[in-house]
């Protein structure tokens, strides 16, 4: 049976998740999370897609990203392809990195925009029983937590360049741009 097709429309939001084959890693050390990143800013250059929050956990990810040119599947092919060839390169391996194809969910920004963006960034204290964490420890743990955008949004200073937080922060009474409450 064939796929089906994937849905694209321009000024999409999508949360976006791609897992690893069989749950297996698909980051095994610092330069792969950094060479993730930095090919997730080249190729939403190149396709002109705005990543607006992300993060990356040792056999997933999740991105939420917005689609001016409803290009969403040219962008992740270009994306996954890039990751899979350096991860499959690095660490001497071939074949699929990832279970299946990435999934991609449309978004309501006016409902869903704020949920997704929480969603993404709490992941990393959602998994590996840190659910039962008090408050404070989870809080610290995320603000120590590298691979997510969740830094960015509480400091300009700490932004990766492509990230677009500004939309989210928007929608949160949060200064576009500065992390901080407009006034």
């Amino acid at each position: 049976m064939a796929r089906p097709l994937r849905i694209q429309y321009e000024d999409a939001y999508y949360h976006v998740t791609c897992r690893g084959n069989a749950r297996q890693a698909i980051f095994s050390s610092d330069p792969d999370y950094a060479t993730f990143l930095d090919l997730l800013g080249r190729s939403s250059d190149i396709y002109q897609v705005d990543i607006l929050a992300y993060v990356l956990m040792v056999n997933h990810f999740h991105l939420l990203v917005k689609t001016p040119l409803a290009n969403l599947q040219e962008f992740m092919r270009h994306f996954n392809i890039s990751y899979t060839s350096y991860y499959n390169r690095t660490h001497q391996k071939t074949g699929h990195l990832y279970q299946g194809r990435y999934k991609a969910f449309v978004i309501d920004a006016d409902t869903y925009l704020q949920e997704v963006s929480r969603y993404i960034h709490l992941n990393p204290v959602r998994v590996r029983g840190k659910v039962k964490l008090p408050v404070h420890e989870k809080k610290g743990y995320l603000r120590r937590y590298r691979w997510s955008s969740y830094l960015g949004y509480l400091s300009p200073r700490d932004r990766r360049p492509f990230v677009r937080a500004e939309e989210v922060l928007g929608y949160c009474g949060g200064g576009y741009g500065t992390g901080e409450e407009k006034v």
